[in-house]
């Protein structure tokens, strides 16, 4: 079955969305859905050996692997679903339907897991349609997914505010210390800051080995960016190499964001050395090869 939909109808269709045109964006994105589903339903049904995404590069598909761990084969679909539920999404948010917005979101976050602005805006739907379990446990997933600074905050910030209101300020306290490493001058970095300073300010006299130690208790990973690190700072080797100067700096850029310029400049010269390890037993075994094939 050919794929009956294409990245111009998605274009076009947030074409619509972005000039207030629900009327016509609305329909076009419901009719593409369908379409969309009938070829999932002939064509991309997951069994115990293939899963099928939309992933945007390289770097999802490896972020996907190192933390899912998933031993299936990952197939890559030609059209990007996930950006399609995800307009669809915006549609229905525009029009106040949360229920129908969440469950197009879910639908993007199932086509690309890694994708952790489809999380955090799902969590929102979750949490204006009352559901603050999953709104957290949805910030929390994004945790170790995150691969850039401002979502690792944005899902701290969130975390912060379901412990402020669940009266766990010490733990709230380790949210916001640890959302302001990641991005200080984030909107809902500083809003999270601006009620702890007016509903519980005593917890700024803990220590931070102490709001740490009670967010580990909670089962908050404090420390979740060194494996999207590695990923990034692997694709920005590979980018180097391939002669992509641009996209090499702008992965590493995203890798220190994580984890600082220390750290980050301690795991490329791990992954230069392990490349050049790498190259010199290819080539001696290209050698040894060579050897045994001549009379």
């Amino acid at each position: 079955m050919d794929l009956p939909i294409s990245e111009y109808d998605i274009a076009q269709a947030k074409s619509y969305l972005a000039a207030g045109d629900l009327a016509s964006a609305t329909p076009l994105l419901e009719r593409l859905v369908e379409l969309a589903e009938e070829y999932i339903d002939a064509e991309c049904q997951s069994t115990d050996k293939r899963q099928y995404f939309s992933f945007a590069d390289a770097f999802e598909r490896l972020a996907y692997r190192r933390v899912e761990r998933d031993p299936r084969g990952l197939v890559q679909v030609e059209a990007p679903f996930d950006r399609l539920y995800s307009a669809l999404a915006f549609a229905y948010i525009t029009q106040q339907d949360y229920v129908s917005a969440k469950n197009a979101l879910s639908q993007a976050v199932r086509w690309n897991p890694m994708n952790c602005a489809y999380r955090l805006d799902l969590a929102e739907l979750f949490r204006a349609l009352g559901n603050m379990q999953e709104w957290a446990a949805l910030s929390n997933s994004v945790l170790e997914r995150a691969s850039d600074a401002r979502f690792a905050a944005r899902a701290y910030a969130n975390l912060g505010a379901f412990f402020l209101e669940s009266h766990n300020s010490l733990a709230a306290s380790g949210c916001l210390r640890l959302a302001q490493r990641f991005a200080p001058d984030d909107a809902r970095v500083e809003a999270l800051a601006g009620r702890m300073a007016a509903e519980r300010p005593e917890a700024a006299e803990s220590s931070e080995e102490e709001a740490l130690a009670e967010l580990a208790d909670q089962g908050i990973d404090t420390n979740p960016s060194a494996d999207m690190a590695i990923c990034l700072l692997m694709c920005a080797s590979d980018a180097a190499q391939a002669g992509d100067r641009n996209e090499a700096t702008r992965l590493t850029v995203r890798a220190r964001g994580l984890i600082g310029e220390e750290a980050c400049r301690a795991l490329v010269k791990l992954i230069r050395e392990s490349d050049a390890e790498l190259a010199e037993e290819r080539s001696a075994t290209d050698g040894e090869e060579a050897s045994h094939a001549q009379p």
